[in-house]
């Protein structure tokens, strides 16, 4: 048997398959942005040839298959979600469009504000309200419920967003509003806040129910379709969609909070780093992940990821728990230019997978990072994608002459130009994720993936002040590999606001016993593996605005000093965190967390094949490096485990390309991957 992960990127669909030896394989295809199952279905075929199979022999062969996509992040980023409407408490109806009061760039005085996902004509009032505590002070008023539907059903809404005040504390007045707009509008999506995010703070909760009502349609219309062409071509397992919190859940669930996918092919990159962190026991890593369009950076401490409790993707505020992931406009086909200033300005605008970089001859015409990669000898033109596509490095060289003669500089220098704006941009990405977050760097070592990270990896070491890089020979499908070691994960939260010295102990108690029963019930639907629960609790002090998220599954929820065991864990936390607290104050604890994991089988270890003498392409390369030289070229298929390589030299793979530069010394290790000492 079988088990596929599937990531679908800016520029190219990764397909990994695991067997039961534990041989890997994986292909990349095209990516098809105006109907991505187009690439998934062409990858699986790609999948299938190259297992030496047809689609339909593979599929009914195939246990498992878990899906990272893009779906709802472009949505959001080209604006193309579903036509909403927002119904919500009589009176509140532009909490949308005034957000929190500030400004994403205060100072910025010619910064237009920022349009809502929802047309103010479509946001209508409702004539209810409930308390604070949850009693109903104003009951909902079915006659203004239904006008308001009217004038939705009017409109032609095809999404229908509900968050009513304090509804977090008692779900009534949006449930029965979800019966009236079922029977009045069948067929349209509805998202609740009371599902989609149950906790204080309205704002949060009603721009992620809006973001969830807008993307939700296209997440089911994608699912459902791709769920119904795999099964047309034999395959009767589950799809698992990956979600923003780093575990997979089933297709119902991740279309009905379909919010939470938000940051779904990233977040697969982050479970890829913790295995391979496990794998080579390094504790500590910072995972690179710079694809075709993009790149990822996230922090990975004593094994663990960590989760943020809000998200801002296209200026729309997301809190749902998600991996804390930078992301910069920074991939292979970022697009170089003079800014308006007559400087060289690389991103965030990329070239996509259509038409994609000058040098893939789709027909662009401007140049990219890759074209500047194929310029300085670093890609071979002749052994792209192994073999199965030829670059074309006139039309890179075409492009980059071109903005060349706008900057006063020669094609090569040009390229040389674009490496160190685009290193200088992602060198200040893992500085925000590390530095600027009271982490020192320079314990760590850095993790490149995706495509085009090999190329750039030792030259951010060596600016950060690195002293170890790791390259596994799969990077540029490591995120697709690390989808088959995820889990089954189900977040339930509910709000408590108190100072730990004046909480209603047996109250707490309770909350967390019923949310860990809900969430093991709905695992008991999900997988038949063991079920495990992590509490948690988001917590600040008094004065401050936002809250940390606190791991409490070393706080025994029975103790006889409850109060003192939350306040030790939240200093304990704020001080890895921030390096103080302040023990004279009592913390604020404000929602209780709790996640129901679920054992999924793992793939098996992997096998490497024997080492092959055959090399890949020439043995040679020249390359520029402050000057064109030659330099040794080697398969990574050919390396055996430990040998050692001594930069500048050039590794790659059919699928990836890892630049050592003078003073890198690489050592094979048993897996076959790239660990590289800087000096």
């Amino acid at each position: 048997m079988y088990r596929i992960a599937i990531d679908v990127g800016g520029t190219f669909t990764d397909v990994v398959c695991v067997d039961e030896a534990g041989t890997v394989t994986f292909v990349k295809a095209a990516s098809t942005p105006a109907d991505q199952s187009v690439g998934v279905l062409a990858g699986l075929q790609a999948l299938a040839s190259e297992l030496g199979q047809s689609l339909r022999t593979l599929l009914p062969q195939t246990e498992r298959i878990v899906h990272g996509m893009t779906v709802a992040t472009n949505a959001l980023l080209e604006r193309k979600g579903a036509k909403v409407g927002l119904l919500t408490t009589a009176g509140h109806r532009d909490v949308l469009e005034m957000r929190e009061g500030l400004k994403p760039q205060r100072y910025n005085l010619r910064l237009a504000r920022p349009e809502a996902l929802v047309a103010r004509h479509l946001r209508l009032g409702v004539t209810e309200r409930l308390r604070a505590d949850g009693r109903v002070h104003t009951p909902l008023d079915l006659d203004s419920l239904d006008s308001a539907i009217e004038q939705l059903r009017n409109a032609a809404v095809t999404s229908v967003a509900v968050c009513y005040l304090h509804a977090y504390r008692d779900p009534q007045h949006e449930q029965l509003t979800r019966e009236r707009l079922a029977s009045a509008l069948p067929g349209v999506y509805v998202s609740l806040s009371c599902e989609v995010l149950p906790q204080i703070k309205e704002y949060q909760r009603v721009s992620t129910t809006v973001v969830n009502a807008y993307v939700g349609p296209l997440i089911h219309n994608y699912l459902s379709a791709l769920e119904q062409g795999l099964a047309a071509n034999g395959y009767t397992g589950p799809v698992l969609v990956m979600l923003s919190h780093g575990g997979v859940a089933p297709i119902a669930e991740a279309t009905r909070i379909a919010a939470a996918t938000v940051l779904s092919g990233p977040a697969g990159g982050v479970a890829g780093a913790r295995r391979v962190a496990a794998m080579l026991d390094l504790p500590d890593l910072i995972p690179l992940d710079m694809g075709g369009t993009s790149t990822d950076i996230s922090l990975i401490v004593a094994g663990e990821a960590t989760l943020s409790g809000e998200r801002s993707v296209a200026n729309e505020t997301i809190a749902l728990p998600s991996l804390d992931i930078v992301t910069l406009g920074a991939g292979g086909g970022s697009i170089a230019k003079m800014s308006a200033g007559g400087l060289a300005q690389v991103g965030p605008q990329s070239a996509g997978a259509q038409p994609g970089p000058a040098c893939y001859g789709r027909g662009g015409e401007l140049a990219t990072v890759t074209d500047a990669s194929v310029m300085l000898g670093f890609l071979d033109p002749r052994n792209f994608l192994g073999g199965r596509a030829v670059l074309d490095a006139q039309a890179a060289e075409r492009a980059l002459t071109t903005l060349g003669e706008a900057l006063r500089l020669s094609a090569v220098e040009v390229a040389q130009g674009i490496h160190r704006i685009v290193n200088t941009h992602m060198a200040e990405g893992i500085r925000l994720a590390t530095v600027r977050r009271g982490v020192d760097p320079r314990k760590f070592a850095l993790l490149g993936f995706g495509g085009a990270a090999g190329l750039h990896v030792t030259a951010l070491a060596r600016m950060l002040n690195l002293s170890r890089v790791v390259v596994p020979d799969m990077a540029s499908v490591l995120s697709a590999w690390g989808m088959l070691a995820t889990k089954l994960r189900f977040e339930v939260t509910r709000s408590h606001v108190s100072e730990t010295d004046q909480l209603d102990v047996a109250a707490l108690r309770g909350i967390y016993a019923q949310m860990e029963q809900d969430g093991r019930a709905r695992m008991r639907t999900w997988c038949d593996g063991a079920v495990h629960v992590q509490r948690s609790a988001d917590m600040r002090y008094g004065e401050q605005i936002y809250e940390i998220d606190v791991p409490l599954d070393d706080v025994d929820l029975d103790s006889a000093d409850l109060p003192g065991a939350l306040k030790g864990a939240f200093e304990q936390r704020h001080e890895a965190l921030y390096t103080y607290s302040l023990k004279d104050q009592q913390p604020v604890l404000v929602n209780a967390r709790v996640a129901t994991i679920g054992d999924l089988p793992l793939p098996a270890d992997e096998k490497r094949q024997a080492p092959s003498d055959a090399p890949t392409g020439s043995n040679q390369r020249t390359i520029y490096l402050d000057g064109w030289r030659t330099v040794p070229s080697l398969s990574f298929a050919a390396l055996a485990s430990g040998q050692i390589i001594n930069g500048p030299a050039i590794v790659e793979s059919a699928t990836t390309t890892v630049l050592l530069r003078d003073g890198d010394v690489a050592t094979t290790t048993a897996q076959g991957w790239l660990d590289i000492s800087i000096s």
